[in-house]
Order: C-alpha cells, then structure tokens, then sequence
C-alpha cells in the first residue's frame, strides 16, 4: 500500500489500519518528523513500513517516491492519494500563488499520484483510492481553494474511469467521499479568519473515514463511497435543490467553520511542513463521533437491500392474508 499525506489526520489513520491487516505500507508526506513517528507506530504493530519524504506537487518526486517503495517492498498493489493543503479565507483574499500551491498539491498531487499507480498497476492490476469530499459536489464559503481542487478529483477521477473499463484495464478506481473530521489540519492551515478553523459540524473521528478507505480498496467496484450522513444530506441536498443550498451557507457558513477563541499570528504547512508530530487527531475529540449509522448502512447495503425486499414481501403476503 502507498499512502500520501500519511503523516497525520486521515492519512495516518489509514497507514495504521492498513498495517493492522497486515499490509507494508509506503508513507509519503513532506514532514520527516511526523513521517519517522507514522512509520515506528507501524512497526511496533509489527508491519513493514517505509518513510519517503515527498511533495506530491513535484511529479518526479512522486515518481521517486513509488520506485523507492517497489524496490523496499516489492509492487504496489493499493495508491491512496490522500495529501492536502488549503487556505482558510474569502476567494478574494486568497493570492494567486496560494492558489497555485493548494492547487498543485491538493488536485495535482492526486493526478501525479494516479498517473505514477498507473503505470506500475498496468500489468498486475491494483487499486486507486481518492480520499474526496461531500465538498468535491457542494462547494461552501472560504474554502473556495479546496472545494476546487476536490471538484476536480471527481471530474478527474470519472473520466479516467472510463477509460480504464474502455481499455479492460486490471486497475479499479473508487472515492471515498468524507463528511468533516477531527484531524490536526486546522492547527496547520493558512488561515485569514478572525477566530480559528474548525470542521463544520457534525465531525467525526479520522479512524472512522481509515475504516472506509480500507473498505474501498477491498471492494473498489463500487464507484463512491459516501461516509457519514452528514455526507449524504449535503450531496443528495445539492442535487435537488442548490440554491437552498447556496442561501443557507451564506447564512451559516462563516460562523460553523470557526470556534469562539480568536486565532493568534502563527505558521503554517502551505509551502514547507512544520516540525514536530501532530497524530491522526485534532482538538475536537470532545464532539468528534468515532461511529456512523449511515456507514453501518451503507457498508452492508446488499443485505439491508435483500432484508428491506424480503420485509416488504412478508408484509404484501399478510396483507393479501388478512383480505
């Protein structure tokens, strides 16, 4: 398995419940503190893991990165492009060039990823996870950097896919859409706000979207994946009705993505990592769910389908009864 971003927040939650299955996993992120923190949690479950500093904005670095990990590890058989970055701000506030590196690293890097998994997965197949978003169909105020970039995972990802069942190619591709999550990038982000970021709520714990990465990568035949339902509410809302959906996030958006403390002068990870090791979670662990109804659901579809159906004949059979 190769996971980007894999130094903290989903991408570290998913390392870990990969490597609890038993799996070798290729940690690529830019932060060589948290990475070497990622990979001896690893080991000391008893897993082969491997660190590989990597900006996944340069596509020779990622190249690099998947040919260290093939000759450490052996073939890559599961890519998880997970990595991102993201500027808390009004559009109009946000720089040309943050665009560019949000851009670059948050879409791009899922591009230069698949593009790398392709060509390694073209004889012996394997599987492409893109961690999306509900944000990848319902684009929400002051985050107009990411909603881009995951708007454009989706477009990406069912173009290609495509061309892959046009081709008979042996390589599946899925995405996994997230509701929000309690993870450390909201200490780390740039952020113009007054008071600081936060998820907008519910949130809930990144161990429970980890859960549903390692679902997809098992059963990639099913094109999406929607976690949480939350998740649900907000994609199946904007397909019906958008403009309800704009008119309420103008309302609410500015206030549900900040907490009440201000939000002090402080670095962030755009164009450089921080030092140091932040984990999988972040400060919300006190309103933060580690479990889902909708997942549950969701998860075991087939049979809810076939338990709904056979309910539904039981009652039509006592109906005609009682006639």
């Amino acid at each position: 398995m190769v996971v980007t971003g894999a130094s903290s927040g989903v991408g570290r939650a998913t390392a870990r419940a990969f490597a609890s299955q038993g799996a070798s996993v290729g940690l690529l992120a830019r932060g060589q503190d948290a990475l070497d923190a990622t990979r001896t949690e690893l080991l000391s479950v008893g897993a082969r893991a491997i660190s590989v500093p990597t900006d996944v904005a340069d596509p020779s670095a990622v190249e690099s990165a998947a040919e260290t990990v093939e000759r450490q590890l052996g073939p890559i058989d599961v890519w998880v492009n997970n990595a991102m970055a993201t500027v808390f701000a009004p559009a109009s506030e946000i720089a040309p060039e943050e665009y560019r590196r949000v851009t670059e690293v948050t879409y791009l890097g899922v591009v230069y990823g698949t593009l790398t998994a392709l060509r390694r997965m073209h004889a012996h197949g394997g599987i492409i996870v893109q961690v999306g978003s509900a944000l990848a169909y319902r684009g929400i105020p002051l985050q107009s950097a990411y909603c881009a970039c995951k708007h454009a995972i989706q477009g990406f990802t069912e173009s290609l896919r495509c061309e892959l069942l046009h081709d008979h190619s042996p390589v599946r591709i899925t995405m996994v859409q997230l509701p929000a999550l309690n993870t450390p990038q909201f200490d780390t982000v740039r952020t113009r706000l007054d008071r600081h970021p936060q998820p907008v709520p519910p949130i809930f714990q990144p161990e429970l979207a980890a859960k549903a990465i390692v679902a997809a990568a098992q059963r990639p035949a099913r094109r999406e994946w929607w976690v949480g339902g939350s998740t649900a509410i907000v994609m199946l809302g904007n397909a019906i009705a958008p403009g309800l959906g704009d008119r309420y996030l103008a309302r609410t958006g500015y206030e549900s993505q900040q907490t009440s403390a201000s939000e002090p002068m402080r670095a962030d990870n755009l164009f450089s990592p921080l030092p140091g090791d932040r984990g999988a979670k972040g400060d919300f662990d006190s309103c933060a769910h580690e479990r889902s109804l909708q997942w549950t659901l969701t998860r075991h579809r087939k049979a809810l389908g076939l338990g709904l159906g056979a309910c539904a004949m039981l009652a039509g059979a006592m109906r005609r009864a009682m006639r």
